[in-house]
């Protein structure tokens, strides 16, 4: 199992530290370096400023927006990150959710699963390098009767094929992503509730004719390290009560979804409840000690080590880390740790 490190949104007011934790990583040996997109930093710009800084780390957009680009500027984006980065770069997509698809972007939030399908299709396409020509439900390339004609990407990427990766956590869109993508991020991923996920995915390796084995299964967990496991819980409170509670709509919260599929259903309704009352610190304190230990890691290096085996044991092949401190030498010492453990469970 290799490891990755997520540095979440850019903007946050630890940008320079977040130089100093991809080049950590780096050193460290990490397999790769993931950034975010909502509605601040674009993932694009962040990926190339860590690529220019690092030498040997993948670099990962987890995710690009859907409804940010069309598929071909995604497809040039990609090649233009994985030529810059040597070879480097890993594609993920995800479709947002419809606040932000709709009141971001002004890109209506219909059918996301087609729409994911025709994206990846012409990405490919164009990063092929074949000329791109396409009719769909949502893109037509050329367009018809104007001065339009088919496009070749003019940029070579180093890599005949970059990786694609999309973000699912619906039954219907994890199914999709086995049979399109060539790896899944995850969030909220419990070993004990693997089959909420690796199930799905199985069925859409299954429609393409393949497995699991060579598919990258690497979902973020958030890492708390230290002596006391209580205190390690309830400093992700916030984080999983902002997801739960207000990420999406009371009718569209893909992650209140999960939880409730997960076991929790009068939880997810009062943690909702009070985040969209604006009762943030009621809405973290209703977030289950249980749903955050089974989806984290907290504890010692030996606690950890026994996390990482379960996660390892469920079938994950990139257990990509969060760390829930703030300051520098926090997240240096949940990255360090990180390493330590992967080798105290023999996973290196």
């Amino acid at each position: 199992m290799r490891l990755g490190i997520n540095l979440g949104y850019w903007g946050l007011g630890m940008d320079a530290d977040n130089i100093a934790v991809a080049q950590e990583a780096d050193r460290l040996g990490y397999s790769v370096c993931w950034a975010a997109e909502a509605y601040g930093s674009d993932a694009a710009t962040v990926l190339s400023f860590v690529a220019a800084k690092t030498e040997r780390i993948d670099v990962g957009s987890a995710i690009f927006q859907i409804p940010a680009r069309t598929p071909a500027m995604t497809a040039m984006t990609a090649a233009t990150l994985d030529t810059l980065s040597g070879g480097r770069f890993r594609l993920g997509l995800g479709v947002s959710g419809p606040q932000v698809s709709e009141g971001w972007y002004g890109v209506k939030f219909d059918k996301p699963l087609a729409r994911t399908r025709e994206y990846v299709e012409i990405i490919r396409k164009a990063m092929s390098r074949e000329r791109l020509v396409h009719e769909g439900a949502n893109w037509t390339l050329p367009l018809p009767g104007g001065p339009g004609k088919p496009i070749k990407l003019t940029v070579h990427p180093v890599r005949e094929h970059i990786p694609l990766y999309i973000a699912a956590i619906g039954p219907k869109n994890l199914e999709q992503t086995g049979e399109i993508a060539d790896g899944w991020l995850g969030i909220f991923f419990a070993p004990e509730h693997a089959a909420l996920s690796l199930d799905p995915l199985k069925a859409g390796r299954a429609k393409a004719g393949k497995s699991l084995d060579d598919f990258d299964l690497c979902p973020t967990v958030t890492i708390a390290v230290g002596e006391d496991i209580k205190a390690g819980v309830d400093s992700q409170r916030s984080y999983a009560a902002l997801y739960i509670g207000g990420m999406g709509s009371k009718e569209k919260n893909f992650y209140n979804q999960l939880a409730r599929r997960m076991g929790y259903e009068q939880e997810a309704d009062e943690i909702q409840e009070k985040y969209l009352a604006k009762d943030y610190a009621g809405a973290a304190a209703a977030v289950p000690h249980d749903l955050i230990d089974a989806t984290s890691l907290v504890g010692d290096t030996a606690r950890i080590a026994d996390r990482m085996q379960a996660y390892a044991d469920a079938g994950v092949t990139t257990l990509t880390l969060a760390p829930s401190g703030f300051t520098l030498d926090e997240r240096v010492r949940a990255l360090r740790t990180g390493v330590e453990a992967l080798e105290r469970a023999g996973l290196a």
